[in-house]
């Protein structure tokens, strides 16, 4: 009998243990104490968040998961309240926003060059004309000793050999930028395909996300299409020089990239970059941006995960600075920076400023 006594007044502790344990966990979780944010989106950025976030987590113990999965989805799961913040390289349109029913700030966090790149024997270098470049993609040069990349690229033997568009088959801010260029300089295919995270392609081969763009280039002779800059030079793969507003025929880097931001930047940072003015620029080139709902305090959020999101997104954009130029993005230019540091404070959390 003692001992079946004592048996019920252990389990009766246990009960109260775990209980306890419960109540402190809930109290924990009410009080902020999350290391952990969530985000999905483009993965334009994704080897430089990639870097960022271990970096992030190295120095402040806070866990960022973060995938790449496409910009239309990086919206998608923000508008959802999937996550806690979306990644995006084509910003919001104000139908987009109102359609989430708050207001949604845009944080750039980097600039990217969308490179033309292709597989050839020997991957020469090549210029494209910005009326070569359309008339490939909408499929009315189909051979690579087309007259017209000939005349271009003097010295360079070009094959007798078809050439295969690969493009992006996801909602992509990638694709965005690309047909933003072309819509900008090719009336044909501003009439014929348009600009979007996702179009009605004339000709090509689709596939997912940057990395699978850039794999199926590599594994398709006489293949040619887009990736963020960062994914070719990670595959070793040629980029061509691309003709600019000024008639130059200028190669991503991250020189020629940030001489596209030399331009004014709205207060909401939401501009498009694509053709720009300078001289020596490459005209393929977009922001990429964080995105996140003004106000903080939706969903039983807590205080201290707003304080951490707005934590991680000063960081990102001040101290993160230091890891986009390793990984061929170039920073933000530093009026880019103190519009950033107006939009941050522009964040609330039951209607008070977080930072």
């Amino acid at each position: 009998m003692h001992y079946t006594k004592r048996i019920g007044e252990m389990k009766k502790l246990c009960v109260f243990l775990g209980t306890m344990i419960a109540v402190v966990a809930i109290s924990l979780s009410s009080f902020g104490f999350d290391s952990e944010l969530k985000g999905k989106g483009a993965t334009f950025p994704l080897p430089l968040y990639t870097m960022m976030f271990d970096e992030y987590n190295r120095q402040f113990e806070i866990n960022v998961e973060y995938e790449g999965i496409g910009s239309s989805g990086g919206i998608k799961a923000l508008s959802n309240r999937e996550v806690d913040f979306g990644g995006t390289d084509a910003f919001m349109n104000d139908e987009l926003i109102a359609a989430t029913g708050a207001d949604i700030v845009h944080i750039p966090t980097c600039l990217g060059a969308v490179a033309v790149t292709y597989h050839l024997t020997g991957n020469p270098p090549l210029n494209l004309s910005q009326e070569v470049l359309a008339d490939i993609f909408l499929g009315e040069i189909t051979k690579w000793n087309d007259k017209a990349i000939v005349a271009l690229n003097p010295g360079v033997t070009l094959p007798d050999k078809s050439i295969t568009i690969v493009h992006r088959s996801d909602g992509s801010g990638t694709t965005n930028i690309f047909t933003d260029f072309l819509t900008k300089i090719s009336p044909d295919w501003e009439k014929k395909v348009g600009k979007g995270k996702t179009v009605e392609w004339p000709v090509g081969v689709g596939v997912t996300k940057n990395s699978g763009v850039a794999g199926m280039i590599k594994k398709l002779p006489g293949a040619i299409g887009y990736v963020e800059m960062s994914y070719a030079i990670e595959n070793n793969m040629p980029v061509a020089s691309i003709e600019n507003r000024s008639g130059n025929f200028i190669a991503p880097s991250l020189k020629s990239t940030s001489l596209s931001a030399e331009g004014d930047i709205p207060a909401d940072t939401r501009v498009s970059l694509t053709n720009t003015s300078a001289e020596n620029g490459y005209p393929i080139t977009g922001f990429t941006w964080i995105i996140l709902y003004k106000e903080q305090s939706y969903d039983d959020r807590t205080k201290d995960q707003a304080d951490t999101l707005v934590d991680l997104v000063w960081w990102m954009t001040h101290d993160g600075q230091a890891f986009p130029e390793g990984l061929n993005y170039a920073p933000l230019p530093e009026k880019a920076v103190s519009t950033v540091e107006e939009i941050i404070g522009s964040i609330t959390y039951n209607g008070s400023p977080i930072r």
